[in-house]
């Protein structure tokens, strides 16, 4: 017993267990390179503790798509109990998300064992230790998994009873492990830095120095005895003491060499490279080395898309196909990135304010972005061109035309700026009544032209009837005078359709009627 614990790891003792080891461990710097050892290394526990802990963060959102557009953010679903409340029974969310990303990294698979709730849902996701899942491949081209219990039996578990997230795989079945896939490069750095250790434990110097002796020693055992008395005077207790010397010995101390001094440029090189395997920014691992004031915000931004983003979209893809099935293609899983994507006050309020005058986003979803709670009468989204709410209808200001005011139904939409009820209306309003009227008649043109093809008839009204209820939507009038212009579409013939249409649609978002009036 106490012979293993006086072991190193380059023990090479007939007792020790280098000569057991896979070859396949070991670096060509002789480092025996495992999770473990590799964990040792403090860039390599920084770089996976900075990606577990970002994944921890991150909000788990579960949207659910209306048929119409747009989506509805879901919290009665098993599946954001489990992902953002409970996964399971032993483990907090932040600390299951932590362990799960974890493995994932370090060792490219991340099991979970699947506990059913018995009525089509999950009640527990149960984490289990990657060294202790074997996949075992079947005759039929699927597979299983056997799981090494903690009491040393196993058990093996069918697919649909275990969640597998695979990092980068070669085969789709197994994910690939970084740290015997990158072994060199961090068996590199794991020797450089026990270089370092051993050389700094030096007084960081290569060795002590050399005596010149300008005579000669009796015999090889004097020579070995003097050595040894030497050695014994400047290690230990001893070291740093003064050295007496005699018979005309001379002490030469040995300084740091160029190629000692630049040792540490090698070392941040290591750090540099372990970096690059895990895709993360030197600077998140502790390297400011080539990190500035101007640069290092763009770094960070860099971080979260181009690091994890793969990593959300891995989960995101896995839950949707490995979790949820077919059937739920209405359901959407993802992370919230917005609160940590946050610039400087002064960007922030700027973006937000453009995206609220853009209608984009309501007045209440800006204060909720920001942390405050909603207020009465802002929850509806501004129109960019004259920041009016939608649900306000036009104001219907314009006089009745004169009973000698004359029309031509058939005259284009720009042509009703010469009547006389159109050419009291101002030129802002003639402008958004041109616009949408555009827009309605795009989508009316494509659905009439699909009942035609469909046979006219019953399908033509069908269209109609449909298409009534978006008429009355964006040109803000009432159902019947919606319908009423539908219905007057009927009989229109096709060649001049489309400029009656654009007509009629213009003279209704300004009058709130499609007929001439005279």
């Amino acid at each position: 017993m106490f012979t293993s614990l006086m072991r190193t790891e380059d023990d090479r003792s007939p007792g020790s267990d280098f000569w057991f080891s896979p070859v396949s461990l070991r670096s060509a710097s002789g480092v025996r390179v495992t999770s473990d050892t590799a964990m040792r290394h403090g860039a390599v526990y920084a770089s996976v503790q900075v990606l577990s802990q970002s994944m921890a963060v991150l909000p788990f959102e579960l949207y659910r798509r209306k048929a119409t557009g747009g989506r509805t953010f879901v919290t009665d679903h098993w599946l954001y109990r489990l992902m953002a409340l409970r996964p399971n029974r032993y483990h907090s969310p932040f600390t299951w998300r932590q362990m799960v990303q974890g493995h994932l990294v370090f060792r490219g698979n991340a099991f979970n064992r699947i506990v059913d709730d018995g009525v089509g849902g999950i009640a527990e996701l149960l984490p289990m230790h990657p060294d202790r899942v074997q996949i075992e491949m079947l005759d039929n081209g699927s597979w299983r998994y056997r799981h090494k219990l903690r009491n040393g039996s196993d058990e093996v578990l069918r697919r649909d009873q275990v969640w597998h997230l695979k990092a980068l795989s070669d085969d789709g079945i197994m994910g690939l492990n970084p740290i015997e896939v990158c072994r060199e490069s961090i068996g590199g750095a794991i020797a450089a830095e026990t270089y370092a250790n051993r050389f700094f434990a030096n007084d960081a110097r290569p060795t002590s120095g050399w005596v010149e002796f300008p005579g000669k020693f009796k015999d090889k055992e004097a020579k070995r005895s003097f050595r040894s008395q030497l050695q014994e005077q400047q290690a230990g207790a001893n070291r740093g003491k003064s050295l007496v010397l005699d018979e005309g010995m001379k002490w030469h101390e040995v300084g740091m060499t160029n190629a000692d001094a630049q040792f540490i440029e090698t070392r941040k090189l290591s750090i540099s490279d372990i970096a690059r395997i895990f895709r993360i920014p030197p600077h998140k691992i502790g390297d400011l080395s080539r990190s500035t004031n101007n640069n290092i915000e763009q770094q960070g931004l860099e971080f979260w898309q181009d690091t994890m983003l793969p990593w959300t979209s891995n989960w995101a893809s896995s839950l949707l196909f490995d979790l949820l099935g077919e059937g739920v293609e209405d359901l959407e899983p993802c992370f919230g990135f917005s609160p940590l994507l946050n610039a400087d006050s002064k960007t922030r309020s700027e973006y937000l304010s453009r995206m609220v005058t853009a209608g984009i986003l309501t007045r209440n979803e800006a204060r909720e972005i920001e942390g405050y709670n909603p207020l009465p009468g802002l929850s509806e989204p501004l129109v960019p061109t004259n920041e009016r709410e939608l649900s306000d209808k036009p104001t219907k200001t314009l006089p009745p035309p004169a009973e000698d005011d004359t029309e031509d139904d058939t005259a284009p939409a720009d042509a009703l700026a010469a009547a006389p009820a159109i050419a009291r209306a101002s030129e802002r309003a003639l402008a958004l009544a041109s616009s949408a009227a555009e827009r309605v008649l795009r989508k009316e043109l494509a659905e009439v032209a699909k009942a035609r093809r469909a046979g006219g008839g019953e399908a033509l009204v069908s269209a109609y009837t449909r298409h009534a209820e978006f008429v009355a939507e964006v040109m803000g009038v009432d159902q019947p005078a919606a319908d009423a212009y539908c219905l007057g579409m009927l009989d229109v013939e096709p060649s001049d359709y489309e400029a009656i249409a654009l007509a009629r649609l213009t003279r209704l978002a300004l009058t709130g009627s499609h007929e001439l009036k005279g």
